[in-house]
Order: C-alpha cells, then sequence, then structure tokens
C-alpha cells in the first residue's frame, strides 16, 4: 500500500488537511483509530473564535489583533506572535468557510452567526452551534470528504514513523480488524492525531485520546514543545467528568462555595467566572483546600437565573448531560463541578506552516505545538487551530509534493514492519504478573495526583521516579486474550508504552521549568521568571529518558507584561 500523503488522524485538523489536499490535486488518504465521526473532535462543545463583530457595538468593535493580543497575553507569554496573528487573521475566512460549507451555526435574529462571550477575551467573539460546535463542525468536514472521495482506513492504528535520511518513507499500522500489521508507503504524512489526556486520570478525554500520534512521532526523534502545560478545564461534571462548556460561564453563570459567595471575585475581579481557564481552575482548587467546597470536592455551577428558555436554547445539551449523569435539572438546581484535564497545549514540534524537522512530514492540531496556545490555551481557539492549521498542512504538503519527492526507504519500511510483527508475537507470548489495565491505571493516577493543578519539587519527582518504575514493569506485562481480531486490551497496551514516554516529558519537563506560568503551576516558584524561563521546552528521546533543550519564544509584537483580569 502506498500513497502520495498519508493523515493519521480523522479529526477536524485531519479531514481539513485531507479537503485542502485533495482541492489541490494530491492523491491521499485519512487513517483513523476509529469511525471518523467518533473523532474527539465531535465532543468539543462551547464554540469557535472569529472576531466577526456580530455582537459588537460600532463604539467596541472587535479584530483580529485584539484576539491575537488576547491569546498572547492568555498564554502567559509563551505563544509564538506571529503564528497567534496567522491564527486570528485567519479565523475569519475559516469560520465563514464552515459556513458556507453547511454547519449549522446558532443564528441572532438578523441572521448572523451568534457570539458568546469566553474566558480571557475582551468581546464576545465565541461563535457556537447550541452547545454543540464540534459536532456540527466534524460532521460538515466528513461530508466534504465524502464529496471529494477521499478514502479512509477506518479502525487502523499508527505504529511507527519511518523516516531514513530525514525524510518521510511511511507508516507501520495495524488493521484493529483483524491484527494484521502493513506498512504504507508514503511521500508525506500530515499527523492529525490528537492530545494526550487520558494520561491523566480524571480528563474530560475519549478514551482514544492516549497521545499516540505523538508519542510515535517523539519515538522517531522528533522533538516534542511545551509538554509540561497541560490544561485543567475548570468546570467538568463531578464523579464523571464529562466536560461541562465554558459557554455555560459564557452564558452568565455563576460559581459558589458551600458559603453561596461567588467566589472568583476573590481572584479575579473583573473577569470573574470569565477569567483564563487556568486561573479559574486554581481559584476552584484553592476554595476546595480552604474548606469552602461541598464534600470537600466540588464547587457549585449555578444557571438558573438564566431561565429554562434560555438554558434549553442555548446549553441543550449541558442539560441532557447534568440531567442523566448527575441526577441535575440545571433549569432548577446547580451543577457540581470540579477541575479535570482537558487539553495538551504541547505536542509535536513544528513551524507556523505545520512543518516538523524531517523532510515530508507535518503536524497539525492538538498533537502538534506550532505554539499558538503557549502557557495556557484560551476557550474556542482549539477548534479555530484545527481549521487554520489544518489548512495550511494541506497546503504545505501539497507544496512539498508539489516538488517531485519519490517513494523513499522501502526496505527500511518493509523492515520496521516485519520488526514490528515480530514484537507483537513477543507480546503475546509474555506470561507476567502485571496487567495493563494496571499500568495503565496507575500511571493516570500518579500523573493527576502529582502533576495536576498545583505542582511542586517533591510531588514531580515522586512522579518521575514512579513513571521509571512503571516503564521497568511494562516490559512485563501480559496479555489475557490471545486473539488478534479487535483486541481492546493489546491497543491498551501499545498505546500505553507511548504513554509512559508522554508522561515522561510532561513530568521531568514540570520539574525542570522552576517557575509558575500559565497552566504550569508550582507551589515552590509562585512567579513567573521571564529571564530563566522565557522559552519553549524540547525534548527528544535519549537513552534513560528525555534530553531537554530550549528554543526561543517569537515576541515580535508585544513585550510581556503582568497578566491581570
Amino acid at each position: 500500500m502506498q500513497h502520495d500523503l498519508l493523515i493519521v488522524g480523522s479529526g477536524l485538523s485531519g479531514m481539513r488537511a485531507a479537503i485542502e489536499a485533495r482541492q489541490r490535486g494530491v492523491e491521499c488518504a485519512v487513517l483513523s483509530m476509529v469511525y471518523p465521526i467518533r473523532s474527539h473532535s465531535v465532543a468539543a462543545q462551547g464554540g469557535i473564535n472569529a472576531a466577526l463583530n456580530n455582537a459588537t457595538d460600532k463604539s467596541n468593535e472587535d479584530s483580529w489583533e485584539q484576539h491575537a493580543f488576547d491569546t498572547v497575553k492568555g498564554s502567559d507569554f509563551l505563544a509564538d506572535q506571529d503564528a497567534v496573528c496567522v491564527l486570528t487573521e485567519q479565523a475569519i475566512p475559516r469560520v465563514y468557510e464552515m459556513e458556507s460549507w453547511g454547519t449549522p451555526f446558532s443564528r441572532l435574529a438578523s441572521g448572523r452567526i451568534c457570539q458568546r462571550p469566553f474566558g480571557g477575551g475582551a468581546h464576545a467573539r465565541t461563535c457556537y452551534a447550541e452547545d454543540r460546535t464540534g459536532h456540527n463542525l466534524l460532521h460538515t468536514l466528513f461530508q466534504q470528504c465524502l464529496a471529494l472521495d477521499i478514502p479512509f482506513y477506518q479502525e487502523w492504528y499508527a505504529l511507527d514513523l519511518v523516516i531514513e535520511d530525514n525524510r518521510c518513507a511511511g507508516l507501520v499500522a495495524m488493521n484493529m480488524l483483524d491484527g494484521k500489521v502493513a506498512a504504507i508507503g508514503a511521500k508525506a504524512i500530515i499527523l492529525a492525531a490528537g492530545g494526550a489526556g487520558r494520561v491523566f486520570a480524571q480528563s474530560t478525554n475519549a478514551l482514544i485520546n492516549s497521545g499516540s500520534g505523538i508519542a510515535m512521532a517523539y519515538q522517531a526523534g522528533i522533538p516534542l514543545k511545551d509538554m509540561e502545560f497541560i490544561q485543567f478545564h475548570p468546570t467538568t461534571l463531578y464523579g464523571t467528568n464529562i466536560l461541562i462548556t465554558e459557554g455555560a460561564r459564557g452564558e452568565g453563570g455563576y460559581l459558589f462555595n458551600n458559603k453561596g459567595e461567588r467566589f472568583m471575585a476573590e481572584y479575579a475581579a473583573s473577569a470573574m467566572e470569565l477569567a483564563p481557564r487556568d486561573i479559574v481552575a486554581r481559584s476552584i482548587v484553592t476554595e476546595i483546600k480552604a474548606g469552602r467546597g461541598f464534600e470537600n470536592a466540588y464547587v457549585h455551577l449555578d444557571l438558573t437565573h438564566l431561565g429554562a428558555e434560555r438554558i434549553t436554547e442555548r446549553l441543550p445539551g449541558i442539560h441532557e448531560i447534568a440531567l442523566r449523569f448527575a441526577g441535575v435539572d440545571i433549569t432548577r438546581e446547580p451543577m457540581p463541578v470540579q477541575p479535570g484535564q482537558h487539553y495538551t497545549m504541547g505536542g509535536i514540534d513544528c513551524d507556523a506552516t505545520c512543518k516538523t524537522d524531517v523532510a515530508g512530514v507535518y503536524a497539525c492540531g492538538e498533537c502538534s505545538c506550532v505554539s499558538v496556545h503557549g502557557a495556557n490555551r484560551l476557550g474556542g481557539n482549539s477548534l479555530l487551530e484545527t481549521l487554520v492549521f489544518g489548512k495550511i498542512a494541506g497546503d504545505s504538503a501539497a507544496d512539498f509534493l508539489g516538488t517531485g519527492p519519490t517513494l523513499s526507504g522501502q526496505a527500511l519500511l518493509n523492515q520496521r514492519s516485519k520488526d514490528r510483527e515480530a514484537s507483537l508475537v513477543r507480546r503475546f507470548s509474555t506470561r507476567g504478573d502485571v496487567t495493563v489495565g494496571q499500568v495503565y491505571d496507575d500511571l493516570r493516577t500518579a500523573m493527576f495526583q502529582n502533576v495536576g493543578v498545583y505542582r511542586e519539587a517533591e510531588s514531580l519527582q515522586l512522579a518521575c521516579d514512579h513513571i521509571r518504575k512503571l516503564k521497568r514493569q511494562y516490559t512485563q506485562v501480559g496479555l489475557t486474550s490471545q486473539t488478534r481480531e479487535f483486541n481492546l486490551e493489546l491497543i491498551t497496551a501499545l498505546e500505553l508504552e507511548g504513554m509512559l514516554d508522554l508522561a515522561q516529558t510532561i513530568a521531568e519537563g514540570a520539574l525542570r521549568r522552576q517557575e509558575s506560568r500559565g497552566s504550569h503551576a508550582r507551589n515552590d516558584y509562585q512567579t513567573r521568571d521571564d529571564e530563566n524561563w522565557l522559552h519553549h521546552t524540547l525534548a527528544t528521546p535519549g537513552e534513560d529518558g528525555p534530553v531537554f533543550g530550549k528554543k526561543d519564544v517569537d515576541l515580535s509584537r508585544w513585550e510581556p507584561q503582568e497578566r491581570k483580569y
């Protein structure tokens, strides 16, 4: 099997890249662990940012420049500023493009796209489709892919990225339906495989978000960037950690502690509940630790004052989620919420054209780090990133293929396929006492407890030591099921190898970064340190774990300033 371009991941970024490449005349295919509309992009709720000015008055108009500044400030000045400007300037045509392709956005009385305020934004610029924005965008792109006859490898698992002489050779992958390993030659590959949320317990992410695409690039020698920056969403449903969209606060929801106080007045008096996510998440944890939470575990998010009509019109999904999973009717009573892991700010190191260090290998979406989110992502910018940089990745790959590269590294690709098959045989023959589930659960619990909302040297060192122990245990993991056909235990075991590598880059990177910046909040280094730490972290695989380096941050437009809300 071979393709000119192979795209790994069928979420918004992967499908947008495929559409762009196909429209440029490129022969391409998409490989996905799941049926495309089961990709995790479908779970995005609140909206997508663009300075359309549909909800502002003439005296206080929004602009892509203001959107860019809000994004850079929200990132705690770790985002690359020229890349952010690409993101925000291209936001407007990308949203209108999705509208023209049929996305059913919520509408104002004028017929224009509805926009609501989100945290860290100076204007109401988040376009939405009720509280199912990702669902509607993903279905729209899938329809476009079908119209263009783009082929999909559905329920295939990408195992190894094969590189020879710093050029893309292709991919080794496994058909999950029969467990057979195959070599797929490709002149170019776009990695769009999503984030690594499931490395943590208490995550809003789907089970497929193990970071397998990020780990595959890392294991092939491509650097990862800023992996220590993990976003914890302030409002996930207590007990299940199902996402409760920021749109609930954007519509006017209040956060209350057990004393009946809107406690955000103590932490961000101007922005209140619409402060950036890192600030709101830390505020909730602080309230709970101070004994002002309910059952020492959660706070209340109250929407009752909005009225049943507005709630059911604009937040029907949240109304249903709270009713089904917490037994709470949010039109009548508040819902219990707590922070949970939500987003991977770091990822595969690439530039604003989505190029990595390897010729013919590109990355976009949550698996990548351009960087447009820096130390903290603003809500509404992730869906935007998928569309803007998905298109750019497709363009960049098409430009590269236009230079006439030939398929290379076929002998190496075939050998890697044989090596991977042999490793699977060994995995099935291992009879260790440790199960996949034990190591998987142990890792995720340790990461959430020790590399969570608040961090310090002692807990981070515990995490680092524990990960090394788990990596040793992993070599003894045996499988209870010996079938090859759709063996989810095997898939989890394969994912787990990469999860351990990513957890190590996150924990050791967090231990190294001796400051607090954005989502990285250390109790033992409580201030931002621009003199020593205003740079990106790079991690490459070494013999004994990640080898760290650094990369300059693009500060070409705005000088860092104190971050107040």
